[in-house]
C-alpha cells in the first residue's frame, strides 16, 4: 500500500451516522451495528457486527479522479470474428468517457503478450482508438501474462491520486502459463497490495469462471459473466460508471473485540483474525456505494438490564477528493434483557437480511462443489433448502433481495441436469461474486 499522503482527518469514537464532513471536505460514512442489539440475559450466545463504510456522492459536475486503466484484451483464435469486434467497439467506446488528464494503455495476449498501446495520456485518443482497431485474432491464451502486463502498464503511472484499474477480457481457458485460480488469486491479491483492482469479463460458455472470480475476487474487482458479445458496450459502460465514481481507496479497516468477546468469523468476505483483532482490506469504494464487513461474534452470558462493551473499530482511508488519509472511529455495546420478546423486537433487520444473504451465499458455492463432484442430487437438494431458508427469512425481514436470491436458488436447481450446466454455473459463480463483494453495478441479466 502506499504510504505518504497530504493531510490527516481524524474523527473521534463517536457513533458516526450520514455523510461526514471534516475541516478537509467530505468523508465517507461508517455505520456500525448489531444484528441483536439486545441480547437473552443469562446465557453465551452468538450474534453479528456489521461495520459499514458508504461513499459519499458526487455529482456529475464535479471534477472527479482520473483514471489509469489498462484494457488486457483477448485475441486467441475463439475471440475471431464477431467477438473481437465487439470487445474492439466497446473498448473504443469506453474512450469517449475518458479525458485528456486519464491514462489508458492496451495490451492483447493469445500464445505471446503485445502491448499495442503504451499507458500514456489520452491526449490523443485517435491514436489509441487506431491501435485498438488493428487488433487481430491470434491462438492460445496467456492470460496470466496478459494480466502481468496490463499491470505493469498502469504501474507506469501508479499514484495515489489516480484510480489504478486493469479490465481484462476473456473467452476462453488459460492455456499458456501459469492458469490455476490459486495462481490468478495469487496475482490478484499483490495486485491489491498496490492499489491496483482487476475486473474481469468473461464471455460467452468457455472460459474458466473459477480463476476469473478469483483474480477479481482478491483483488477486490468487479466480475461480470457475460453470455452474448453484443452486450459488451453496455458492461463496459456500467464499468465505467464504478471506475469515474471512485471516492476512497486503500480502506483497512480494523476491529479489536472487548475482552470477553470471541470473533468466530468472518462472512463473505477475506480478512485476519489474530486474538481479539480483526482486520479487512478494500481496495476502493464507489459513490454512494455501502461495503460492509460481518462479523460472528461470540458473547459471555450477563445478567438483565447490563451491557457490555462489544468493540471498537477504527477505518482509515485514502480520500480521493481531499487527497487526505482519513480515519473514522466507532465502539459498539451491546445489552441484555431477560424477556425473548424483546430481544426479537429489537433485532436490526437489516444487518440480519444480510447475514442470510452471505451465508445463502455460501451454501451456494457449496452446492457448485457438490455438482462438480457428480453429486447433482445432493447439490440440488441444497440449493431447494437454500431456497426454502431464504424465503423463510425474506418474510421476517422484509427482504425483496432475499425473496429474488429465493427463486435464484429454486431456478439453479432445475438446471443442474440440463445440458447447459456450463451457463447455469457461470450465472452462479458470477452471482456469488456479487454478492459477497457487494458489487454495485446493475449488470445484465444473467440467464440461470
Amino acid at each position: 500500500m502506499f504510504k505518504s499522503w497530504k493531510t490527516l482527518a481524524v474523527v473521534p469514537f463517536l457513533a458516526l451516522i450520514g455523510v461526514q464532513h471534516s475541516a478537509y471536505g467530505r468523508q465517507a460514512s461508517l455505520d456500525v451495528s448489531l444484528a441483536h442489539p439486545t441480547l437473552l440475559a443469562g446465557a453465551k450466545q452468538t450474534t453479528y457486527l456489521k461495520v459499514g463504510l458508504t461513499g459519499f456522492k458526487i455529482l456529475p459536475s464535479e471534477t472527479r479522479s482520473p483514471v489509469n486503466v489498462a484494457f488486457v484484451l483477448d485475441r486467441s483464435g475463439s475471440m475471431s470474428g464477431t467477438k473481437l469486434a465487439q470487445a474492439k467497439a466497446a473498448a473504443i467506446h469506453a474512450l469517449e468517457r475518458l479525458g485528456s488528464n486519464d491514462i489508458v494503455s492496451v495490451v492483447v495476449y493469445d500464445t505471446t503478450v503485445q502491448v499495442v498501446g503504451p499507458a500514456t495520456k489520452l491526449t490523443d485518443k485517435d491514436a489509441v482508438r487506431r491501435a485498438i482497431e488493428s487488433i487481430e485474432a491470434g491462438s492460445s491464451t496467456a492470460l496470466f501474462a496478459g494480466v502481468s502486463k496490463g499491470a505493469a502498464e498502469v504501474r507506469k503511472f501508479r499514484d495515489r491520486k489516480y484510480v489504478n484499474r486493469v479490465i481484462l477480457l476473456s473467452d476462453g481457458l488459460a492455456n499458456v502459463g501459469p492458469s490455476t485460480p490459486s495462481d490468478l488469486g495469487s496475482l490478484g491479491a499483490s495486485l491489491m497490495k498496490e492499489g491496483i483492482a482487476v475486473t474481469t469479463l468473461g464471455l460467452g460458455l468457455d472460459y474458466n469462471e473459477d480463476l476469473m472470480v478469483e483474480l477479481s475476487r482478491r483483488s477486490d474487482g468487479n466480475h461480470v459473466f457475460v453470455e452474448e458479445a453484443t452486450k459488451l458496450a453496455t458492461v463496459f459502460d456500467h464499468e465505467f460508471n464504478d471506475v469515474l465514481s471512485v471516492v476512497a481507496q486503500e480502506i483497512t479497516i480494523k476491529i479489536r473485540c472487548a475482552p470477553g468477546i470471541r470473533p468466530v468469523r468472518l462472512l463473505g468476505i477475506d480478512g485476519e483474525i489474530n486474538g481479539q483483532d480483526v482486520v479487512v482490506l478494500l481496495n476502493q469504494l464507489y459513490s454512494e456505494q455501502e461495503k460492509y464487513v460481518l462479523l460472528e461474534i461470540e458473547v459471555p452470558g450477563s445478567t438483565a438490564m447490563q451491557t457490555q462493551s462489544v468493540a471498537n473499530i477504527l477505518v482509515t482511508y485514502a480520500n480521493m477528493e481531499t487527497k487526505t488519509t482519513d480515519r473514522l472511529g466507532s465502539a459498539i455495546s451491546v445489552h441484555f434483557d431477560a424477556s425473548p420478546q424483546v430481544v426479537e423486537e429489537r433485532t436490526d433487520a437489516k444487518v440480519m437480511a444480510e447475514c442470510v444473504l452471505q451465508i445463502a451465499n455460501e451454501r451456494n458455492a457449496e452446492a457448485v462443489v457438490l455438482r462438480d463432484q457428480g453429486e447433482t442430487m445432493k447439490a440440488q437438494a441444497l440449493l431447494k433448502s437454500n431456497a426454502d431458508f431464504l424465503n423463510d427469512n425474506a418474510q421476517r425481514f422484509d427482504s425483496k433481495k432475499l425473496e429474488q436470491r429465493a427463486l435464484d436458488n429454486t431456478m439453479q436447481s432445475e438446471n443442474l441436469n440440463k445440458k447447459d450446466w456450463k451457463r447455469t454455473r457461470k450465472g452462479m459463480r458470477s452471482q456469488q461474486h456479487e454478492d459477497a463483494r457487494q458489487q454495485k453495478t446493475q449488470l445484465p441479466q444473467r440467464r440461470n
